[in-house]
């Protein structure tokens, strides 16, 4: 009786000159090698509604990442700009919403039909509207990953345009309707610890993935002093509660004359009115939203990054991406005093640290870095290598690859 065709196929390719048991074990770990890889390559969707479509998280670190280490992975959107394929990620867009209100209560619908029309193996949701699709996915036997990037009942209760009450009801009727939901999660993915420890408490699996940098996106290997020009820069969005006024009204106290290079787009037209019309606003230079290698033209020229939040419950234990940005781009750091950011930035030494409520406060730390470009050039420095060291996206995508090998 003959072998298998497959084996007689095996045989005379490898040249026939080994007993019949060799060919058949090459074939049946040629068979496993080609089954293991299946395994390892799983067909995943990221879900959001509300981010860019080239969101820094969401496109260029999580889903680039994925797509080059072999997953096959799309990435639906809502936006209405159409479909296409970038960095080897297919984005499916679902169409754009009229307003906040019909994004919240329209736009699930529409991501959920497309999740479930691209049938993958595992889904990573990036918006708290969307966890009621989450429940659904689970039902249709999908692993289902929710990616926090913000502590949701903290960030309601920062709120501008919630009344006190309303504030506290939905902070903690959020809370308990989060519990409910992540519990019945495959996974979660903390954009920063003190988010992860929060669902740890609740039992939940979850690993932080911080938001830092990737390695010489924004950096400049050689760093030259002498090129940068008078002015300070703020990157990102732009909104009463990140500090803007403070910061307008620091520009008119400085005495050396730096100007602002404001990158991001406002948040609240009153409050960009409200800017405008201060004195300090003659200091500003509005450059609107710019693309990424616009963004790290302004920070080559500048002698400090700002990013002087609120005090606010949200921001306390926040890690704003943009402070690891400044760093990588060796640019001096004008941070908030709170205790999270004193231990980032005054213990790699790579800015400043100031009362965030206090324009006088955040004007003194542009002067001293304008009076004393040395000490500045050595901040800058220091960034860079905590970032090359331990703040950078290398170090966070391993941590995002294991939870995807274990799922």
């Amino acid at each position: 009786m003959g072998q298998p065709p497959r084996f007689a196929e095996a045989r005379s390719i490898l040249g026939g000159k080994k007993p019949w048991p060799y060919y058949q074990g090459v074939f049946l770990i040629c068979r496993l090698a080609h089954e293991f890889h299946i395994f390892l390559s799983m067909k995943i969707t990221h879900l959001t509604s509300v981010h860019s479509r080239y969101d820094t998280r969401i496109f260029l670190k999580e889903c680039s990442s994925l797509s080059s280490h072999g997953h096959v992975v799309s990435l639906v959107v809502a936006d209405g700009k159409g479909d296409e394929i970038k960095n080897g990620v297919a984005i499916h867009d679902v169409g754009a919403s009229r307003g906040r209100l019909a994004r919240i209560r329209y736009a699930p619908g529409r991501v959920l039909r497309k999740a479930l029309e691209l049938d993958s193996d595992v889904y990573h949701m990036h918006d708290p509207e969307l966890l009621p699709i989450g429940t659904k996915l689970k039902k249709r036997g999908k692993a289902v990953i929710f990616d926090a990037h913000e502590d949701v009942p903290k960030q309601l209760l920062s709120k501008p345009y919630l009344n006190r009450i309303a504030r506290w009801g939905l902070s903690h009727a959020f809370a308990a309707y989060e519990r409910s939901v992540c519990g019945k999660l495959d996974a979660i993915v903390a954009a920063t610890p003190y988010i992860r420890d929060k669902f740890l408490a609740m039992g939940m699996r979850c690993v932080d993935v911080n938001n830092y940098p990737l390695l010489g996106e924004l950096s400049i290997d050689a760093l030259d002093w002498s090129v940068k020009r008078c002015q300070v820069c703020y990157v990102g969005g732009i909104g009463r509660i990140r500090g803007i006024l403070e910061v307008v009204q620091a520009m008119e106290k400085v005495t050396c004359g730096a100007r602002l290079q404001l990158v991001g787009r406002f948040s609240e037209p009153a409050v960009q009115a409200r800017v405008g019309a201060d004195a300090g606003w003659s200091q500003v230079d509005e450059l609107g939203f710019l693309d990424r290698r616009k963004v790290a033209e302004v920070l080559a020229m500048a002698i400090g990054g700002i990013v002087t939040f609120l005090p606010l419950p949200n921001h306390i234990d926040a890690q704003p991406n943009k402070m690891f940005e400044y760093m990588s781009a060796g640019v001096p750091v004008i941070a908030s005093n709170f205790p999270l950011w004193r231990q980032i930035v005054e213990g790699n030494e790579c800015g400043l640290c100031v009362d965030p409520l206090d324009p006088a406060a955040i004007a003194q730390a542009i002067d001293y870095l304008v009076a004393n470009p040395v000490d500045a050039e050595r901040m800058g420095h220091n960034g860079q290598k905590a970032v090359q060291a331990s703040y950078n996206w290398g170090v966070e995508e391993q941590k995002l690859l294991q939870l995807y090998a274990s799922i």
